[in-house]
């Protein structure tokens, strides 16, 4: 199969083997990094959704270590696809730790926080890197601290950048996804709060930096999630709810009081 047969190949990848499947996943990989929004986005990215719940173990291992690698990639359509493709890979039930080490590396030290661009369309870095942690949230075993801490990590860097596409309200449901597994105690349900806490009583007069207005933002959601309750777009599921609502409401009024003092 040649390299223009297998970038618009469509088909069941479970029919191909040998040769021929490895260079369909190849350039699978490649597309995924490709500058044209079309080819990243709107093909490439719809093929490993639909393919990676029937690949085997071993070619989904092989395809996260890839996306953990580009992590790292110059182009930032690469790294900010690469969590996306990840969410699917652990929603198939693989998670590896050093794709998780990838991941945290990068999350909180990815400066272009586009939205979207006019050539490149859809890059959504925070946004993607939401939906991972959505989707680890789930995975069996995994201890939801580290990643209410990496997103904690990811609000406070210093940007420039203020969220423009809604990247406040993915985090916000990822974060209420996260809050809602059930071994979390009353207590981490809000000290994962504290650093959020410190750096806004900490805050100086004047202009609100972006990183703070995106912060406020993101945790203004997640109070209205947490006390209404949040669902999952698509998945037919019913409204879910946090494990220790009243300890999780009290710590985000706590908090968002100090930017807010005329709050109740």
């Amino acid at each position: 199969m040649d390299t223009s047969a297998s970038r618009t190949y469509v088909g069941d990848i479970g029919t191909l083997s040998g040769a021929a499947r490895t260079e369909v996943l190849d350039t699978l990989v490649e597309d995924l990094r490709s500058p044209d929004p079309v080819v990243r986005d709107e093909q490439a990215y719809v093929r490993a959704a639909r393919w990676i719940p029937v690949l085997d173990a071993a070619d989904r291992h092989w395809l996260g270590d890839r996306m953990a690698a580009s992590f790292t990639d110059p182009a930032v359509q690469a790294r900010a696809f690469a969590p996306l493709v990840l969410a699917r890979i652990v929603e198939a039930g693989d998670w590896r730790p050093r794709w998780w080490s990838a991941f945290a590396d990068w999350y909180p030290a990815e400066t272009d926080l586009r939205g979207h661009d006019p050539a490149l369309g859809w890059l959504h870095a925070v946004a993607h890197g939401a939906d991972l942690l959505a989707a680890v949230s789930h995975h069996p075993g995994q201890d939801p601290v580290p990643l209410l801490e990496l997103a904690v990590a990811r609000l406070l860097t210093p940007t420039g950048h203020l969220f423009d596409a809604q990247e406040d309200d993915r985090l916000a449901h990822a974060l209420a996804q996260i809050l809602s597994n059930p071994g979390l105690t009353a207590a981490q349900s809000a000290r994962w709060l504290d650093p959020v806490f410190e750096a806004f009583r900490t805050g100086e007069p004047g202009p609100v930096p972006a990183w703070a207005s995106n912060t406020m933002r993101t945790l203004r959601m997640l109070y209205v999630l947490t006390d209404r309750g949040f669902c999952t777009k698509d998945t037919g599921a019913g409204i879910r709810t946090v494990t220790h609502r009243t300890s999780a409401l009290d710590a985000l009024a706590g908090t968002l009081a100090i930017v807010a003092p005329y709050s109740a």
